[in-house]
């Protein structure tokens, strides 16, 4: 098993009593599609939203730790989806201006994603295009002093939210990466579809967008290696996030089979209802030890580990599915109130199967990497 260090215990300690302090008004958060106030006074007062910025411009590590973001997301994520991507998303929708971006812009923004006085966005899909980023139809050509974006960009977490959106744009025959601010002219934004569970969800039009030459991140054409760079870092932290959710789901089911009685025995006495929490028990912590060492490795060489982060995305979020349906089982007709916790959770873990990486398109580049002799 992976035993976390001192220091990683004690941001744990510090995420695991924000969580706390958001529990009560949790299942409203998990409602909201635009900034919940509670979560954000929350995790601002906490100061943890300094780990996903370097310490050059306000935050708490020279360079990002996976392991530290990882088990912070799993503390969040045990209490609310919610405040969870409003933690990860600060680093998702950041990263590429913390190392690709001209120092004037990162002094002018990268404090305030520390501070949360920014909202962070990241846009990359659009109508069209999901996992196929390449397909991308949005534009960038350079005129003069500034560069123009036009297209759509659909299904942004945090759009109409963030303060801005780190872009992902064609740029001849490459594609780039524009830092674009949300109070930009030409930039419309529209609230997004509803989701089974709910997310600050938005969809961008750039119409003859025109921003500073300087707002351009990393070099013109070379924009997936800012994205590699990015996943890299926080993928494996949404393998956390999924450990979180398993590990709340099991404890839901197990104090109702523990409190609840069925043919004159609490249920947990039942073979056939031990046994599902029994497993799911195993599933959290191999799914948990399996996430820490991937994000310990990713701290060392993020590119370099990028497959063990991948695979700790799809056994953990693959997993908290697995969990969470056996907790439903679990408690019977209890699991199907509308409105429950573990209803509430059921529909948390079914989008972590899906976003920063489907589950079967990491399978297929896994599935090539190992053709190829990877280990």
């Amino acid at each position: 098993m992976f035993d976390l260090g001192s220091e990683h215990r004690k941001v744990q300690e510090v995420a695991r009593e924000v969580a706390a302090k958001v529990q009560p008004f949790a299942a409203e958060a998990d409602e909201a599609v635009t900034v919940h106030h509670g979560c954000l006074d929350a995790l601002r007062n906490s100061g943890l939203a300094r780990y996903v910025v370097p310490a050059a411009y306000g935050g708490h590590d020279e360079v990002l730790d996976p392991l530290t973001l990882a088990v912070v997301r799993e503390a969040l994520m045990y209490s609310s989806a919610h405040l969870d991507s409003m933690f990860g998303m600060q680093g998702v929708g950041s990263y590429s201006l913390s190392v690709g971006g001209a120092e004037e812009l990162k002094q002018e923004w990268l404090p305030k994603v520390a501070t949360l006085d920014a909202i962070a966005g990241l846009a990359l899909t659009e109508p069209d295009v999901g996992s196929d980023l390449r397909a991308i139809t949005t534009t960038m050509v350079a005129d003069g002093d500034e560069l123009v974006v036009n297209g759509r960009k659909s299904f942004i977490t945090n759009g109409g939210a963030a303060d801005f959106y780190c872009t992902l744009v064609r740029e001849d025959e490459g594609w780039s990466m524009v830092l674009v601010p949300a109070a930009t002219p030409g930039l419309g934004i529209e609230r997004g579809a509803d989701l089974m569970a709910p997310h600050i969800l938005g969809e961008l039009t750039f119409t003859d967008v025109r921003v500073p030459a300087n707002h351009r991140l990393g070099v013109p054409g070379k924009a997936f290696s800012l994205m590699l760079q990015t996943l890299a870092v926080f993928r494996v932290t949404v393998a956390a996030s999924g450990v979180g959710l398993a590990q709340a789901a099991l404890d839901e089911a197990k104090q109702h089979a523990l409190s609840r009685e069925q043919f004159g025995a609490p249920l947990i006495e039942l073979g056939a209802v031990s046994q599902k929490l029994a497993q799911s028990w195993t599933d959290v912590e191999a799914a948990r030890a399996f996430v820490y060492r991937a994000a310990a490795l990713a701290k060392s060489d993020p590119l370099g580990h990028l497959d063990y982060s991948s695979m700790a995305k799809v056994h953990a979020t693959e997993a908290a599915a697995q969990v969470v349906d056996r907790s439903v089982q679990t408690m019977g007709r209890f699991g199907l109130v509308r409105g429950s916790k573990i209803e509430r959770l059921y529909r948390n873990a079914r989008p972590l199967r899906v976003y920063e990486g489907a589950t079967e398109v990491l399978l297929d580049s896994l599935a090539r990497r190992l053709a190829k002799g990877a280990r």
